[in-house]
């Protein structure tokens, strides 16, 4: 009997029906060990070797593995095709195989097996070409790791000496953090401009449209030329006296390409902006969609496509679009994303026959259908011709003044027969040079620009993308790190930073810059890469890094004062009658007692918003937080009144006199 391991029983179930009678598959629920909690857990005077633990969880399964692996003739290891799984097959071998309590398990033959999907050929391939572990790949991901534990461990009691207790650092999570802060910074400093967009309604053989001022003279009219009412007036006045003629018409087809298949990041992105999931839902689906053999694998940052996937999806297009629709040859993409590693696919589905609607697993929801149906999409579209988009610019001149009119239609839709896009069409009369145009009416729009926009979770997977920080398997674990650990918020999906944030962010800038600095960040990715390819030492890497940031340490904790984050109050303590002051908490600022150890009396602050309870009549509502910093807002009198609410009642209020939000919150976000 050969034995199978997977990190998952779901994969596991996929896999056994694939390989058959003579296989038994088995998982390892994940790692079977792990760096300890309770310590730094890395030798910083051997060479950074970390002391792994078998956790407790992971105790009885290594028990049933060993037992299992003692029967059988042969092992396979078949984790994940990247470097988390090398690692993952690489620590069972050493908990199990390597130092054998056993008679039975010495010298036990195991083979290391991978694939990007499971279905039959891709098994029945890589049970023929096994390997032995690829310890560039785990020393790759060991050096994460252990960089991650030497910044997290080291970094963080500093915080909690210099501002307060709780907080935490992470060598990526930081420069996330810091991506969000910086841009609220760039928000608070912004300061919006007036400017003016002008043009006329003209009329064409009895046909209106709308023109737009492009030039004066020989200077073209940019986003704030025209800055105020008085050169507005100035200008319409010219345009509404003047006479209008067509100086040129012309006709173009323009082609809109397919986009590349999916990668990690640009899954997450287009599941975020269509579908409206988080980044860890998506990979909680999409994980799956893979075990069940229905996708490949879901941590990828390559665009390529097999020969086999291009040519089936090919003849799935012709047969189900029409020749049309196929380009005379394969299109063959070529990742360019910073610092993109193991060499396996794009996301696809395994077979593209299969539609949404035919996925039998009861374990598929609507949502499994829906990101299925995403990645079939994609798929298609990036084999199919490109849609035609034709364009009709006339140019019309008045005196100094020189108008713009586009109009624009879809004559081939292409692609985006799978991947549906919304263009916006606007038809314009055909026009003949030295023809007039009747006015009709000037068009004047008064705007102000706008500031920078917040991250929403598309945004910010893909400025960590653009710079290289992180990798496909980090995006997800970092968004949902800063919210746990109380640096950033959400309003409406988009990233706030708490008022903690700006505390340690500026404090890691003034005295640990390289911590958060986005290009030193992304270089300690590309050297992570290099040792996955050879290129370099863990060692040499690990230690390059660690001595001049454990020197830097030392320093900072004899010489950066710790901050005070205390208000003073005229409350007094209801418990011991001292001075009530404000302090600042992971998740923002609360009452505390300054007789604190002695009396440990903690109050909320209560934010009240001028709004009376909509169910009770009697208490009033007050912004408050949930424990993960999410902002809610609730009934003064709660727990007799259980009113509460996502939405910020005064924004509802402002629209009618009674707001309609009378419904009981549930759950935590």
């Amino acid at each position: 009997m050969n034995l199978v391991i997977v990190e998952s029983p779901a994969k596991g179930k996929t896999i056994e029906k694939y390989l058959g009678k003579d296989y038994r598959v088995l998982a390892s629920f994940g790692h079977v060990r792990d760096l300890p909690k309770s310590e730094l857990g890395v030798d910083v005077e051997k060479d950074f070797q970390p002391k792994y633990v078998i956790p407790r969880k992971s105790s009885k399964v290594i028990k049933m593995l060993k037992d299992e692996i003692a029967k059988a003739d042969k092992v396979l290891l078949a984790t994940d095709y990247d470097r988390e799984g090398e690692a993952i097959a690489y620590h069972i071998e050493q908990a199990i195989l390597a130092q054998p309590k056993k008679e039975k398990l010495k010298n036990k033959d195991y083979e290391r097996i991978t694939f990007a999907e499971i279905t039959k050929d891709a098994l029945v391939n890589a049970v023929k070409n096994p390997r032995k572990i690829d310890m560039n790949l785990v020393d790759a991901q060991q050096a994460r790791r252990v960089l991650d534990r030497l910044v997290g461990y080291k970094l963080s009691p500093f915080l909690w000496k210099k501002v307060f207790k709780g907080l935490s650092a992470g060598r990526v999570q930081s420069v996330a953090v810091r991506l969000i802060v910086e841009k609220e910074k760039e928000i608070k400093k912004f300061k919006p401009e007036e400017y003016w967009v002008l043009g006329s309604k003209l009329k064409y053989a009895n046909k209106e449209f709308d023109a737009y001022l492009k030039q004066i003279d020989e200077n073209k009219i940019e986003k704030l030329s025209i800055k105020n009412k008085s050169e507005a007036e100035k200008i319409s006045n010219d345009l509404e006296k003047g006479k209008y003629e067509v100086v040129s018409y012309e006709k173009t087809t323009e082609n809109k390409w397919p986009f590349p298949p999916f990668t990690t990041s640009t899954l997450q992105q287009e599941a975020s902006k269509r579908l409206g999931f988080s980044a860890k839902q998506t990979m909680m689906l999409a994980q799956n969609l893979y075990e069940a053999g229905k996708i490949t694998y879901m941590r990828t940052d390559s665009v390529n496509l097999s020969w086999s996937a291009i040519n089936s999806t090919r003849k799935f297009i012709e047969l189900g679009f029409g020749k049309n629709y196929l380009p005379e040859k394969a299109k063959v993409y070529k990742t360019k994303s910073k610092g993109a590693q193991e060499a396996h696919e794009a996301i696809r589905p395994t077979y593209i026959k299969i539609k949404p609607e035919e996925l039998e697993d009861k374990r598929f929801t609507e949502n499994h259908k829906r990101l299925y149906e995403l990645i079939r999409n994609r798929t298609l579209a990036c084999q199919m011709n490109p849609a035609k988009i034709e364009k009709d610019t006339a140019k019309i001149k008045c005196d100094k003044y020189l108008l713009q009119t586009i109009g624009s239609r879809v004559v081939f839709d292409g692609y985006m027969k799978a991947w549906k896009t919304k263009l916006e069409e606007k038809e314009i009369p055909l026009m003949k040079k030295g023809d007039n145009c009747d006015f009709v009416k000037i068009i004047s729009e008064q705007h102000f620009t706008k500031p920078p926009a917040r991250y929403n979770e598309a945004s910010l997977i893909k400025a960590l993308e653009e710079n290289g920080i992180g990798r496909p398997s980090t995006y997800a674990p970092i968004i949902s790190t800063i919210q746990l650990r109380g640096y950033v918020s959400k309003d409406k999906g988009k990233f706030i930073p708490n008022d903690s944030a700006y505390i340690v962010i500026d404090l890691l800038v003034e005295n640990f810059p390289e911590i958060v600095d986005i290009e030193f960040t992304a270089q300690m990715e590309n050297k992570l890469d290099d040792i996955a390819e050879n290129k370099l030492s863990y060692l040499k890497m690990i230690k390059d890094f660690y001595d001049p940031f454990e020197k830097n340490l030392n320093e900072k904790i004899e010489s950066v004062k710790k901050i005070n984050t205390e208000e003073k109050t005229d409350k007094k303590c209801d418990k011991c009658g001292k001075p009530m002051v404000i302090k600042m908490g992971r998740f923002g600022k609360f009452l505390a007692c300054s007789g604190f150890p002695d009396c440990k009396n903690t109050q909320q602050i209560v934010n009240k918003i001028g709004i009376k309870c909509p169910d009770c009549k009697e208490g009033d509502i007050i912004e408050r937080k949930t424990r993960r910093g999410k902002t809610f807002w609730g009934c003064s009198s709660y727990p007799t009144c259980k009113w509460a609410s996502w939405n910020d009642p005064r924004k509802e209020n402002s629209k009618s006199e009674e707001p309609s939000i009378g419904k009981n919150l549930k759950g935590d976000e």
